[in-house]
């Protein structure tokens, strides 16, 4: 029987944009399905927008527009976003759809006849201040187990205990600071732990990476218990049928999603049955790429509302770990917070999908950033291996031989070698051990140019005697890359398509790795990927550095209020966190553009007592000459920072949304270089 695989990736949240973190899991999942449908495999390939929530309604708010209106603008930018990342899905829905709303009722109903919901009344916190109950998400608090700080209310970052909002130590109101209170209110429950022994061997079955397992112990040694699936009105999802009030929980539709996208992708293509698919009798396969931050709802609630409505349950849950920068959370604070679209107006989306790879294996391990070694990676193995094979023969054969292939390979056992080393790689990907894969794949590339090196094609063609022995050596270098290319498809799709181009030839699939080209014509060498230059990255840090500063949320306006563009004031700060600050009055003295630089302009200031410089973000609203002589206002402990084009010692401030629309701030005359600002 044919196999036939339907995979999910986690939904991301409707109420803003994707960033860095979120891309490890959805181009792991989109290199093992590129990987899967190469071999032939029969795989469907879904997700979509987790529309609901109090944070959609909450935000939405802010912004002065409806939540459908939210949800709407973010299932546009999401898809751009993935798109752009070459991350190719088969469907892309929303929960807050038809089908998902007729599943939801379906499977609670199935629930409901089976005996696992049970309704009584709670006490739940209550944010007197805005008139509502807090979502888990919207109470922080200390860890009632291990004691961190500013945790939430379901679950603790720091020790993965998941506990009840009201057991949290010192809580309050995320959405405006308040101390909560407690306030009765009846609720649904799904009883869990009706489906303790199912998931006890569930979870034992090679369903799940061995690391998730025995994290899952923990937590069976606490007892499952009852898990809350309604919501109290105000929420922006959907209601219970036969409820005035009540709504349910997000985490119960959101799931409930990937069967949704699947229903309406049915919709679209007649091949496919929904109920083949999700029958609890179905031999067809499903797989779910997740982060490890919702190990708990997949893993263990998942699969029990699946079970307990008599569906199909998931044959693997594979699990991603965190994004870390330079091997710290991403910050805000420290500029190493990118999102995704701040890295695609910078940089090739195939270097951050190569990168990813080679660091990914099947355990769900934090993934670190450092872009020193970024650039290293891309330009030694993609340009400086890979690339260079096609760039050094392609010409060869293209400037001697009319770009037309010989006729017989030279050195079969190599060739044959590099074909046998395939099976290990497929091996590899099929395992989600793509860092392993990678490591093999440049293994070969280094043979490849080796052989090359030893053969010097560019010393040999000046013998006119051995040019069938160069046209031989560059036929085999062809073949060789064409194999290398093929193996990095799944990760480079669409430098793979200008391989494809380049060799005339139709798309590669996996089996074609046991076929040779011969007595071919090729098209003439272009530049299939370019070198990473260091500026490219600075300036992505710096337009991230951007993206932080002018992030914060729109002033909720009243309903008959024009909303505002103006930033929201910040968190309120001491006297002494001030006083830290030290601003100086400082005069610019010569001003001139940075070669290499879209933005930035280098600024020499003099701050009285010293000269200083310092790189600034203001090209688009400055000519150089307009800005020698001017007095302005400098951050002038700020810590040095190296940057490629020199250390900046400061920062210049200016008031503005950015590009064009940037105001140097100049003090009143009078002020001298290197006043203190009080």
């Amino acid at each position: 029987m044919k196999r036939k695989l339907l995979v999910t990736n986690a939904l991301p949240y409707a109420n803003g944009p994707l960033h860095l973190g979120h891309m490890v899991g959805y181009i792991q999942a989109d290199i093992w399905v590129r990987f899967q449908k190469m071999r032939g495999i029969d795989c469907t390939y879904i997700c979509g927008s987790d529309s609901h929530g109090t944070p959609i309604m909450i935000q939405a708010e802010k912004l002065g527009i409806t939540p459908e209106a939210l949800v709407e603008n973010m299932y546009q930018e999401h898809q751009q976003d993935f798109h752009d990342f070459l991350v190719k899905f088969d469907n892309y829905y929303t929960t807050h759809s038809p089908e998902n709303r007729e599943l939801v009722e379906m499977i609670f109903e199935r629930h409901l006849k089976n005996g696992n919901i049970s309704k009584h009344t709670i006490k739940q916190l209550y944010d007197p201040v805005k008139n509502m109950f807090l979502p888990d998400r919207f109470i922080k608090g200390e860890c009632p187990r291990c004691g961190a700080k500013d945790q939430y209310g379901d679950s603790c970052e720091a020790c993965g205990a998941t506990y009840l909002p009201t057991e949290l130590k010192n809580p309050y109101s995320v959405v405006s600071g308040a101390k909560p209170i407690e306030k009765e209110s009846e609720h649904y429950f799904f009883k869990l732990q009706n489906y303790e022994e199912f998931l006890h061997q569930w979870t034992r079955a090679g369903h799940l990476p061995e690391q998730v397992t025995n994290k899952l112990d923990e937590w069976f040694k606490e007892g499952l218990r009852e898990w809350d699936i309604s919501r109290d009105k105000p929420y922006f999802g959907f209601k219970i049928p036969g409820e005035d009030a009540k709504y349910f929980y997000v985490w119960l539709d959101a799931p409930i999603g990937y069967m949704a996208s699947f229903k309406n992708l049915c919709h679209k293509r007649p091949d496919l049955n929904f109920d083949e698919y999700w029958n609890k009798d179905s031999k067809t396969e499903l797989y779910h790429f997740i982060g490890k931050d919702i190990m708990y709802f997949h893993t263990l609630f998942w699969p029990a509302v699946l079970k307990g409505a008599d569906l199909r349950t998931p044959t693997s849950v594979f699990v991603n770990g965190f994004l870390t920068v330079d091997g710290q959370k991403m910050s805000k604070s420290r500029g190493t917070f990118i999102k995704a679209r701040t890295y695609l107006s910078h940089l090739n989306p195939e270097y951050l999908r190569y990168f990813y790879a080679a660091k990914l294996s099947d355990r769900a391990e934090d993934l670190d950033i450092q872009f020193d070694d970024f650039a290293q990676r891309v330009n030694a193995d993609l340009v400086g291996k890979f690339v260079n094979i096609a760039s050094r023969c392609a010409s060869f054969l293209q400037k001697n031989f009319h770009g037309k292939l010989s006729a017989k390979i030279i050195e079969p056992e190599l060739f044959a070698d590099f074909v046998k080393t395939g099976d290990l790689i497929a091996e590899k990907f099929e395992k989600l051990e793509l860092g392993q894969a990678i490591r093999l794949i440049m293994a070969l590339a280094d043979r490849a140019n080796q052989y090359i090196d030893e053969k010097k094609p560019w010393s040999a063609i000046k013998d006119s005697a051995r040019a069938e022995e160069v046209h031989d050596v560059c036929t085999l270098g062809m073949n060789l890359f064409r194999l290398l290319a093929l193996y990095l498809k799944p990760v480079l799709p669409n430098t793979a398509k200008k391989v494809e181009t380049l060799l005339n030839i139709p798309d590669l699939s996996w089996q074609d790795k046991n076929l040779s080209l011969l007595n071919h014509v090729i098209n003439p060498f272009e530049p299939l990927l370019q070198r990473l230059d260091k500026t490219q990255i600075e300036e992505m840090k710096m337009a991230a550095q951007s993206d932080v500063e002018h992030s914060t949320a729109p002033v909720q306006t009243p309903p008959d209020a024009p909303a505002s563009n103006i930033e929201a004031i910040k968190e309120t700060i001491s006297i002494d966190d001030f006083a830290k600050i030290d601003l100086r009055i400082a005069k610019i003295i010569h001003a001139e553009q940075v070669e290499g630089a879209d933005k930035l302009l280098r600024l020499e200031l003099d701050l009285g007592s010293e000269k200083r410089q310092v790189f600034a973000g203001i090209k688009s609203a400055y000519e150089p000459q307009q800005l020698i002589g001017r007095f302005t206002v400098v951050v002038a402990n700020l810590a040095p920072r190296q940057m490629r084009f020199g250390i900046s010692q400061g920062m210049v401030l200016a008031a503005g949304p950015g590009g064009k629309e940037i105001w140097l701030l100049s003090p009143d005359s009078g002020a001298q270089p290197g006043m203190r600002v009080k």
